[in-house]
């Protein structure tokens, strides 16, 4: 346990088996949250990431959801009251990574990557918006990209979905803040993490050569220590943003 600055909140991070993900789930509970550790078909990795948390003195469940289905959010969002007593942070961290030029898309690809991190995002906090404001405050952090802002070929349907979430978090970010709900993206460029086989390549950045200006890749660490802080309680006054952590490799 690092601090004690999150104790007593409840947190849900999803696809909190591997990468950044996990780092997010462990850095949490490092600063007192419980954590609600979420997966869809790594129940293994998913129950090692609980262990690590209880190994180092925090508290964890693992639950394994699938969050494209309405009826199974339902069911982690009624269990997650039940035990816990409600909600306070939710990472919608889930996302599946394609490469598939666009012209050899199908549909049915197509809505599978948006059935995740964006209607896997809206049905989230559909369902935990309720439980926040019951609590009297909350906070939501959506995990977008930094490809539909360079531009990346083959990622249409990546770009589209994580477009979306950033959309989402701006318009909830005002129609919440009466509750005290603050709602916000952090887009990571590349970052030191394990790709499945279908992920492909690591997306090209601006300089052609994969390396940030800042000469190396981010850490998930690093990514994890960004959300700790604004869903901390000196990150309320942050909402609607859209955060970029890629090591210069684009600049807002």
């Amino acid at each position: 346990m690092r601090s004690t600055k999150l104790r007593g909140k409840i947190a849900l991070v999803t696809g909190a088996g591997q990468n950044i993900g996990r780092s997010i789930a462990l850095d949490l509970a490092a600063s007192g949250a419980t954590i609600i550790v979420n997966g869809r078909n790594d129940e293994g990795l998913v129950l090692d990431t609980v262990k690590e948390i209880e190994k180092n003195g925090g508290r964890a469940k693992g639950v394994m959801a699938d969050i494209s289905d309405p009826d199974s959010v339902k069911r982690m969002m009624d269990n997650t009251e039940k035990e816990h007593g409600g909600l306070d942070i939710l990472v919608c961290n889930a996302g599946l990574r394609r490469q598939t030029p666009f012209l050899d898309m199908s549909f049915t690809e197509w809505r599978e990557i948006l059935s995740v991190a964006l209607d896997g995002a809206f049905l989230l906090t559909k369902a935990a918006v309720p439980l926040m404001i019951k609590r009297g405050r909350g906070s939501i952090v959506g995990l977008s990209g930094i490809s539909h802002h360079i531009g990346t070929p083959s990622r249409c349907h990546v770009s589209a979905s994580k477009a979306g979430l950033e959309g989402l978090m701006r318009s909830l970010a005002i129609e919440l803040a009466p509750y005290k709900i603050n709602c916000n993206c952090i887009a990571p460029g590349l970052i030191d993490t394990v790709r499945g086989k279908s992920s492909g390549e690591r997306p090209t950045s601006s300089n052609n050569n994969n390396i940030p200006p800042i000469q190396r890749i981010g850490d998930v660490e690093e990514i994890a220590a960004l959300v700790n802080l604004i869903v901390g309680p000196n990150g309320g006054f942050t909402t609607g943003q859209t955060i970029h952590v890629n090591g210069g490799s684009f600049l807002t």
